[in-house]
C-alpha cells in the first residue's frame, strides 16, 4: 500500500513541475517546437528547453 501511495506522490510531483515548467515557457512565448506541443514533451525536453530559454534572455 506504502509504495502506490508513493508513487502517486512521485507521479503528482513530477506533473506539477511539467505544469510549472510549461507555464514557464509559454510565458516566453514558446507553445511547441517541431509540431511537438509542450505538454506532449517529457520533463527533461521541458528542462532543457527552459534553461535554453533562460539564458537567452538578458
Amino acid at each position: 500500500m506504502e509504495v502506490f501511495l508513493l508513487g502517486n506522490v512521485l507521479r503528482d510531483a513530477i506533473n506539477q513541475k511539467k505544469q510549472q515548467l510549461i507555464e514557464k515557457l509559454i510565458a516566453s512565448g514558446v507553445y511547441k517546437k517541431d509540431s511537438k506541443h509542450l505538454f506532449e514533451w517529457t520533463i527533461s525536453e521541458l528542462e532543457k528547453e527552459y534553461r535554453f530559454i533562460k539564458k537567452m534572455k538578458p
